[in-house]
């Protein structure tokens, strides 16, 4: 009798055992199926700022975090510019956030109409970039607009390049997206240039973040 009963409550730990592992697997499954977003922008950027390695969110901001504010998708915010390299011009110490200083250089000044209006924008290259490998075609667009303070992060909005081939490069502002420190302020990060202000709303790429 005491023997079956030891066999009646290991069976009881069986199922509690087998209860809990369907209950981790599917919650694991779960968070995988949470990732949100309606492009491969939005959902890489969620992504990154789900997964705690890489997440710029203080630890109480991303606890339940599913994404981002984004603007939706809008074709009219991808641009053609002209790109006018500058190879003479020397690297700066460009302010950020902080006391640190990024070494940049004008790469070259980007050229495009939008809204039947002409725009340029100087795009930089990083001197630490440079050395990192897979980046030595990296180029690094911040910019202001007329949505900063309003919809969008009051510092500007930053957007990644790469050097293209030819002489014109795609730019896509529903790509844009906050620098660090709109998140979290013990990041550091560059101050984006006046000279890179377009007299217009840009309402593409990530929002404004209100912290709770």
């Amino acid at each position: 009798m005491l023997c079956c009963i030891f066999e009646e409550e290991k069976n009881k730990m069986r199922r509690i055992i087998y209860l809990l592992a369907a209950v981790f697997i599917l919650s694991c499954g779960q968070d995988k199926r949470e990732l949100l977003g309606n492009t491969e922008f939005q959902r890489a950027k969620n992504a990154e700022f789900k997964d705690a390695s890489t997440s710029p969110l203080k630890t109480k901001d991303r606890k339940g975090f599913s994404t981002l504010d984004f603007f939706d998708f809008d074709s009219t915010y991808v641009v053609t510019a002209q790109l006018k390299r500058t190879p003479d011009t020397k690297f700066f110490k460009m302010k950020t956030t902080t006391s640190r200083v990024s070494n940049e250089r004008i790469y070259g000044v980007l050229s495009f109409a939008f809204r039947g209006e002409n725009h340029e924008l100087n795009v930089y290259q990083g001197e630490e970039m440079l050395q990192k490998k897979g980046f030595k075609d990296y180029l690094f667009l911040p910019f202001l607009d007329d949505s900063n303070g309003e919809t969008t992060y009051a510092g500007g909005r930053y957007i990644d390049l790469r050097i293209p081939q030819g002489e014109t490069l795609l730019i896509d502002f529903n790509t844009a997206y906050n620098p660090y420190c709109a998140y979290n302020v013990k990041y550091s990060c560059p101050i984006v240039p006046r000279v890179n202000y377009l007299p217009v709303a840009i309402e593409a790429g990530v929002k404004a973040f209100l912290k709770e």
